[in-house]
């Protein structure tokens, strides 16, 4: 991960899931749920702010989303993955049996404890190094890959007033159990992105999709 802790006390109690401490109560064990609720707000605020400077003309609304995308369990599960944390875990027998190291709950959340721990022991510095490099921020890509296109290309043109975002079918073909559309999205009456689909709704999203991938994205607004 990049960091020597100072205080190799707040790493292990970081990696101790409760399962081990309530099993090992006389040893002093302290499990990492307090570090938990720590790092959930550290690493709330880190990603925050990456997005807000990384991203300067995106809306609150899609900020919002893009955080929640990033901060998920899913994905923080893949990350503690990839860094090895499941190997380096304390886990009491019967999390150890039932497969407790790749349990993505008790994953996402040691991460979360390894933050705050990291945070405690060295400030944020090291905190946002190891987000940066390694929390794979590709906020481009997300937002193409988990967005609404629709909802996404309507944030952004509604950042200025008197703007009129619309869909155009421009052509259906093939028979009716399988047909395919072509739509068109527009600006102010100027053709911005364009779709195919199976369904106009599908073709409406590949159309915003088209969109938001070209340069006009940064014309938009």
């Amino acid at each position: 991960m990049g960091y020597r802790f100072r205080d190799t006390g707040l790493l292990t109690s970081a990696l101790t899931h409760s399962s081990y401490a309530n099993e090992n109560k006389k040893s002093g064990s302290v499990s990492n749920e307090r570090l938990e609720f720590l790092g959930d707000s550290v690493l709330g605020m880190t990603v925050a702010t990456l997005i807000y400077e990384g991203r300067p003309k995106m809306p609150e609304g899609q900020m919002t989303k893009l955080r929640a995308e990033l901060v998920c369990e899913k994905s923080l599960s893949a990350l503690a993955a990839a860094l090895g944390l499941g190997d380096c875990l304390l886990l009491g027998r019967g999390e150890e049996k039932g497969g407790g190291r790749e349990r993505p709950s008790i994953l996402a959340d040691a991460f979360e404890a390894i933050l705050a721990a990291m945070y405690l022991d060295g400030g944020f510095v090291p905190v946002r190094r190891l987000i940066t490099e390694h929390f794979a921020l590709d906020t481009e890509r997300m937002q193409i890959e988990n967005s609404d296109y629709k909802t996404a290309l309507q944030e952004i043109v509604q950042e200025k007033n008197g703007q009129v975002l619309s869909y155009h079918v421009t052509n259906e073909s093939g028979p009716d159990h399988l047909k395919s559309f072509d739509v068109e999205v527009s600006l102010n009456g100027v053709r911005i992105g364009q779709g195919t689909g199976r369904s106009k709704k599908e073709a409406e999203q590949e159309a915003a999709k088209s969109a938001l991938e070209t340069e006009r994205k940064d014309s938009l607004a």
